[in-house]
């Protein structure tokens, strides 16, 4: 069935809900876990590129802007890679095979292109749940990712208001009921 399953990672609340469900569904099925994050300079979160002006009077105010730009890109590079790593370090203390990869571009596009690339058997990701003008300026990920991926999708919704005890949780109180029941 799934061996391969690819989530798509930020810091939103939607992102770890679909981070928790690849993990349970890998877990319980033995599948390796990619983890991706898009590298989007149009991101909300990532540094804004400076204005260079074209005049020669400006010229190392604008070598200054480029040097901050490119600090500020590297520490918001650094920063998902961080976060990619605690994902994947906490995949595999449960024993679930788990890399990382953060793929440059929008992240509809790039999701589906990792996906492929890896033949990922299903991509889990999170929607922030943008509807209307929103969706039509801000771009919908998972919408673009459903429509394209080269596999199967969960999308997991931010209203959604059943938040199923996690497997690896499940499991320990299980152990914990049978061992009441046996004693």
């Amino acid at each position: 069935m799934f061996k391969h399953i690819l989530v798509a990672i930020d810091q939103s609340a939607t992102s770890r809900h679909a981070f928790d469900a690849a993990l349970d569904l890998a877990q319980a099925l033995g599948a390796q876990l990619t983890l991706v994050h898009t590298l989007d300079r149009y991101d909300s979160d990532s540094p804004q590129q400076p204005y260079l002006a074209a005049n020669s009077y400006s010229m190392e105010l604008d070598e200054l802007l480029r040097k901050d730009y490119e600090y500020k890109w590297g520490e918001f590079v650094n920063h998902y890679e961080s976060l990619l790593k605690q994902h994947q370090e906490v995949a595999e203390a449960i024993g679930v095979r788990a890399s990382c990869l953060q793929p440059y571009g929008r992240p509809g596009p790039a999701i589906c292109t990792v996906a492929r690339n890896a033949q990922a058997d299903l991509i889990v990701v999170g929607s922030h749940g943008r509807h209307g003008l929103g969706e039509m300026f801000l771009g919908s990920v998972s919408n673009f990712v459903m429509h394209h991926a080269p596999c199967p999708v969960l999308v997991l919704h931010p209203d959604d208001q059943r938040h199923p005890t996690p497997l690896r949780e499940r499991s320990e109180l299980s152990k914990t009921a049978l061992s009441a029941f046996t004693s």
